[in-house]
């Protein structure tokens, strides 16, 4: 097994190297995390737009809400965000590459985007206190996290009572060959590290969330990867 501390060292030098030029960095990975189409558009936005949907056409924004990101990567998703829930409202994104975090306060200030910050950390660990966000998003990133059940956990600790999880994510059909998943390469492609879609949606709801459901996604063979996205709660009392 590949120890969780390589994974993420690579996984953080693929996404740096998506900061200084280039798309998708594996032709191996089927191009699952390159970008999705975008159905809004940000003027003065500069670096990749990585993801294999779209969040928060399910997260149902408010103004005044604050939406926390998970994996927020050029900022692309908190700057929508931010721009959902007004004036009142925050969009704050978490990202352990320091390059992207960069690129997204970049982006920011070129956007004219006030009501949005980005904190370096990794998602198992993330660094807002306990109930800050009303919503939790995230494209494309828990899938590149050795311990996935942490994040659920620490997506739920942030999170308000009552408050939304929608998560974009790359999942399998069955379990992936051995040598995949023991190919540095692959996680950073977003393909060795997919779970089960069973075993992905049974991690969310042990980490304490309710009304797990698919509110879109395909389908693969036995043995491939697809991508999904999933909606849950976490409890109001």
């Amino acid at each position: 097994m590949i120890p969780a501390d390589q994974i993420r060292m690579h996984v953080r030098e693929h996404y740096a190297q998506r900061v200084r030029g280039g798309c998708c960095g594996s032709e191996t990975a089927g191009q699952a995390c390159c970008p999705a189409p975008a159905e809004d558009t940000l003027e003065d936005f500069s670096g990749p737009s990585l993801g294999c949907g779209s969040p928060l056409e399910h997260a149902a924004v408010q103004p005044g809400e604050t939406v926390v990101d998970l994996g927020a990567g050029a900022g692309r998703e908190v700057l929508l965000a931010a721009r959902q829930v007004g004036p009142h409202g925050r969009a704050i994104g978490i990202d352990m590459t320091p390059e992207m975090v960069w690129k997204a306060r970049e982006n920011a200030g070129r956007t004219g985007v006030t009501n949005a910050e980005f904190r370096l950390g990794e998602i198992e660990h993330i660094p807002l206190p306990d109930g800050r966000a009303d919503v939790v998003i995230s494209n494309c990133v828990i899938n590149l996290v050795p311990d996935k059940p942490a994040a659920f956990r620490e997506a739920f600790r942030v999170l308000k009572p009552g408050g939304r999880l929608v998560i974009a994510d790359i999942v399998s059909n069955g379990p992936l060959p051995e040598a995949v998943r023991e190919t540095v390469g692959a996680w950073a492609a977003c393909v060795a590290g997919a779970l089960d879609v069973g075993d992905y949606l049974s991690a969310i709801r042990a980490a304490g969330f309710v009304d797990v459901e698919t509110v879109g996604g395909g389908f693969a063979p036995p043995g491939t990867v697809f991508s999904v996205t999933v909606t849950a709660a976490k409890p109001a009392a």
